[in-house]
């Protein structure tokens, strides 16, 4: 083959870390709209950013040249410095350490960019704990509660 083709699609999950100030709800919609600019400047392609106050959601394509890791740190490390100057109540924003990333299949995006765009309706009825424990339990990834739901 004489070039490199790649269509690999990521559902993100990740949390502000504990001791942070949550984001405000008016600043979310902003903070999307950057996190799918920072996606893009990376070559990857945002399907829907989305999330609450302690969390985001994030469907993506992966960028071909950049492992997840250095995908999700300079998405965090980009918005983090993003919405510190924002306002001076985020002086001390942080996200957690880890991360939550599950394969999404083509006939799945759909479903999972609607998921998305209805967190707000879905946290009326499920803690961000419950949600993140299914996604770990359909992908049957075995965790620890003491390294899983803490900074």
């Amino acid at each position: 083959m004489a070039s490199t083709l790649v269509k690999i699609d990521i559902h993100l999950i990740f949390h502000v870390k504990s001791t942070s100030v949550k984001i405000n709800r008016d600043d979310l919609p902003r903070l999307f709209q950057y996190m799918g600019g920072t996606i893009r400047q990376m070559g990857g392609i945002p399907i829907t950013v989305g999330g609450m106050s302690d969390h985001v959601h994030i469907l993506t394509s992966m960028p071909k040249t950049m492992s997840l890791s250095d995908f999700v740190r300079t998405i965090k490390a980009e918005t983090s410095k993003w919405i510190k100057q924002l306002n001076n109540i985020y002086h001390y924003f942080a996200w957690q350490e880890g991360y939550g990333a599950f394969s999404v299949s083509p006939s799945l995006t759909e479903k999972t960019a609607n998921y998305i765009s209805r967190q707000e309706e879905h946290h009326q009825k499920h803690s961000f704990r419950e949600e993140y424990e299914l996604f770990l339990k359909a992908y049957g990834i075995e965790y620890d509660d003491k390294y899983a739901f803490s900074d």
